[in-house]
């Protein structure tokens, strides 16, 4: 499974490259402009959730930012990276645990989070939703946008942690409130790019979700005594 695995993340930047040249070649140049406005405003959207939803739930949990940061700098970097939540789960739990988090709770938070805490995927679903019906030319009344908005909250649940799932999602969404399927189709040779910014967000907000149960049970920040027996196991571990 190794192999295959470094074998689809050897080959994936041809397949984005030939998606991007068959979007390219179908729609003309001007797409990419419609296409980097899409890009841009999923950055920002989820810029923006981190400032206003994450970090608010942070400062109320009192949650130390700078460990924290450091803690899961690694784990946002591998998955913006490789567009894939699974390959960061265990760096996060080992360094959530050097953290000082209790096993237990990041054994339930994080798998748990994993299919149901998807932040970033349910942004970049609603945002590709809008740009579908504009690029269609289809009449989305705010009514319809909010009902797809509560559809795809209910949906992304349980989506693959694995890159480009969500194009499934979104293409169940269309078909079921009318808009072009073509747009999947157009979306593909950028959501690559968009599909490491959800991901990285979703490891965040996970990754926050285990220390914030921590704080509500109490048992964190640990004994200090604790949290050096357990930086000691954890490097005998390795050692071994």
């Amino acid at each position: 499974m190794f192999r295959v695995t470094a074998i689809v993340m050897l080959s994936a930047p041809i397949g984005i490259g030939a998606a991007l040249a068959a979007t390219i070649g179908t729609n003309g140049l001007k797409i990419l402009i419609n296409l980097g406005k899409l890009v841009g405003c999923l950055y920002a959207a989820l810029v923006c959730f981190i400032v206003v939803v994450l970090l608010p739930i942070a400062l109320l949990a009192r949650v130390p930012l700078l460990p924290f940061c450091r803690a899961v700098a690694r784990p946002f970097i591998l998955a913006f990276t490789t567009a894939s939540s699974e390959a960061a789960l265990p760096i996060a739990m080992e360094n959530l645990e050097l953290l000082g988090v209790p096993k237990k709770i990041i054994a339930f938070v994080l798998p748990t989070g994993y299919s149901f805490n998807l932040d970033g995927t349910t942004l970049y679903l609603s945002l590709a939703g809008v740009f579908a019906a504009q690029a269609g030319n289809v009449d989305f009344p705010l009514k319809k946008q909010i009902m797809m908005m509560l559809t795809l909250i209910l949906s992304s649940k349980g989506v693959a942690a694995v890159p480009r799932a969500s194009l499934v999602v979104l293409s169940g969404a269309l078909a079921n409130f009318g808009l072009p399927m073509e747009a999947v189709a157009v979306i593909i040779g950028v959501d690559a790019f968009m599909d490491m910014a959800r991901t990285s967000v979703n490891v965040l907000g996970n990754c926050l979700s285990a220390v914030v149960i921590a704080r509500w049970e109490g048992v964190y920040p640990p004994p200090i005594a604790t949290l050096a027996d357990d930086a000691a196991s954890m490097a005998s571990e390795k050692i071994v």
